[in-house]
């Protein structure tokens, strides 16, 4: 099983099993291509097939329901919850999203310190009641991709040349968010600025997305100027760089530019993760080994990094 030679496939079952040379490799790989394009699959990954295929069976019949009962569990100001047709608008795009989804976080109870204390995006999430088994299909994937995304930061670390544990500390409570995403089939009619998702570069630090067999995804290659097929491969995940590593790198990892347009003629479904640190966790390009005097990103604490640009894209913010 090969990739397009554009996005390269790398084999995480050596970094789960913890053995030191192929965290090395792996970690050389994802340093490859994170120079060249910022985007990658991986596979042997560890989430189970069997988790997957209930998280989107449910997407499927969560996104079949009428608009009125996902309206039961709207986006609220943490950001959890179902999100309408329209209602994302990525930057210097001119129409918002041809899409829907459903968003979950780190389930923290009411009481819990961060929620108790306000801090943004932080509670529990939004179960809809008309469709009970959503919660343990969609919890069991936060929390198998929640590991798969602590192996894949080994490597990644590896391949920045830091301790292999640097990440471990950042991430005690993650502001792991996973979506469910619904992308309706392109308009027959739709302009040429209409898209499933406009081109855009993801907020955080990484981003893990499985996806059905409908293709759609592209990336932009920089070097040839050009959108690359971001071509399902049955079992793997696709991993890109937010714009949050690129940061922390001192842009020696690339956010780079992505959009979806569904062409399928049917339905097609994602699941993204968002595997962003805690929020109070310090992106610093000098934490990473860059001197003081070439880092050209002031030190930023990721919750407001990332809540700023959720507040910029997301129309219901803005009703705030």
């Amino acid at each position: 099983m090969t990739a397009p030679a554009q996005l390269p496939l790398i084999d995480m079952s050596g970094v789960r099993e913890r053995d030191p040379a192929s965290i090395r490799r792996a970690g050389e790989a994802i340093r490859q291509a994170c120079v060249d394009i910022g985007f990658f699959y991986i596979i042997n990954h560890g989430v189970p097939q069997p988790v997957i295929d209930r998280a989107m069976a449910a997407a499927g019949t969560f996104f079949a329901h009428p608009a009125d009962a996902k309206r039961q569990v709207a986006v609220n100001t943490r950001h959890r919850g179902w999100h309408a047709l329209g209602g994302a608008l990525m930057y210097e795009a001119t129409k918002p999203d041809h899409k829907e989804f459903f968003s979950i976080g780190l389930e923290l109870p009411e009481d819990d310190p961060c929620v108790v204390a306000g801090q943004a995006l932080r509670g529990p999430n939004q179960w809809p009641a008309f469709m009970p088994e959503l919660q343990p299909a969609l919890a069991e994937y936060y929390q198998e991709i929640g590991k798969a995304g602590a192996d894949l930061l080994t490597a990644v670390a590896s391949g920045l040349g830091i301790a292999e544990d640097f990440f471990l500390g950042k991430y005690r409570k993650p502001l792991q968010r996973t979506q469910m995403v619904y992308y309706p089939p392109h308009p027959p009619m739709a302009q040429a600025d209409q898209f499933g998702v406009a081109p855009h570069t993801d907020y955080g630090c990484i981003t893990l997305l499985y996806q059905d067999n409908s293709g759609g995804l592209q990336v932009r290659e920089l070097r040839n100027d050009s959108w690359v097929d971001a071509t399902p491969i049955p079992g793997s995940l696709v991993v890109n760089v937010g714009d949050l590593l690129a940061h922390w790198s001192n842009n020696r990892f690339r956010s780079t530019l992505h959009r979806v347009v569904n062409k399928s003629g049917h339905e097609r479904y994602s699941i993204a993760t968002f595997f962003d640190p805690t929020y109070e966790a310090v992106v610093d390009p000098c934490d990473l080994g860059i001197a003081a005097g070439e880092s050209r990103y002031a030190p930023v604490a990721a919750g407001d990094y990332i809540l700023k640009r959720i507040d910029d894209s997301m129309a219901y913010r803005k009703k705030q």
